[in-house]
């Protein structure tokens, strides 16, 4: 699925009349994590540069065809990704991504939310955390890396593993937040940027920090890029200061000045 997010025709005339520069048409594929905040920072872009985003929405990882890895390997255009940084790293490994071109961008926790409407269980310290999923009726996580953590990881240190495994389920592709909202699961985990912009659930909050997994946003600009200078420009903003309360407010962290990039982790 694609949308166009477009500044006032006028503004877009204006400055392609002013600069005699047409506006370009920046193709950027990206996963659920940083898509909340690419839509509140698009216009701002937009409206600096005259160019148009065209946001095509995929999984960083995952065997759906919807996933970003698929979608490059059956020739789909993009001048852009933004995903998870380590799947990231595989695509440069495989030589999908524009050398030197990636953009650290923003550190995503993990959270929880039940329906709308539903008891607001506490998770504030690991034990509580622990006694809500085991009373929990059915669990659910994304495909993605925190749902690969989830299943992978947070059950084990928990110590619940086997008492959760019948009635944890991954959910594909669509928001985890959205079938809590339906009533087919009790509670849903997913980093907090999904689940906020969801409407029907509660959040509840963040996993405690001794049991939280960060997950990595970057972009980068894809080889086949044809606007390459443009996508490399979207990026540079996106991680700007002038980007960060944005990011913020849609449940992300900054990144940590100087900080490495973040390399392929054991998650599976």
């Amino acid at each position: 699925m694609q949308k166009i997010y477009r500044s006032l025709l006028a503004t877009l005339v204006l400055s392609s009349v002013s600069t005699g520069v047409p506006a370009k048409e920046v193709t950027v594929m990206i996963s659920g994590g940083f898509k909340a905040a690419l839509e509140k920072l698009a216009p701002q872009f937009e409206a600096k540069t005259g160019d148009n985003i065209i946001v095509v929405s995929g999984p960083s990882m995952g065997k759906t065809p919807q996933a970003i890895p698929a979608r490059l390997a059956r020739g789909e255009k993009a001048d852009v990704v933004i995903m998870v940084g380590d799947a990231l790293t595989r695509l440069q490994q495989e030589n999908w991504i524009q050398p030197g071109s990636r953009v650290e961008l923003a550190d995503s926790p993990i959270g929880m939310v039940v329906k709308q409407g539903a008891p607001k269980p506490n998770i504030q310290k690991d034990a509580d955390l622990r006694n809500t999923l085991l009373q929990a009726e059915s669990i659910a996580y994304s495909d993605s890396a925190s749902g690969r953590y989830v299943s992978g990881q947070l059950f084990k240190k928990l110590g619940i593993a086997d008492q959760v495994k019948e009635k944890a389920h991954m959910i594909e592709r669509i928001p985890v937040a959205s079938e809590v909202a339906k009533g087919k699961y009790t509670l849903g985990f997913q980093q907090v940027s999904e689940l906020l912009p969801v409407p029907g659930v509660t959040f509840i909050g963040e996993l405690p920090e001794d049991v939280q997994y960060i997950t990595r946003f970057a972009g980068a600009v894809t080889a086949k890029a044809e606007h390459r200078q443009e996508g490399q420009a979207l990026l540079n903003f996106l991680s700007s200061g002038e980007a960060q309360n944005t990011i913020r407010a849609t449940g992300m962290r900054s990144v940590p000045a100087e900080q490495p990039v973040k390399q392929p982790d054991t998650v599976q």
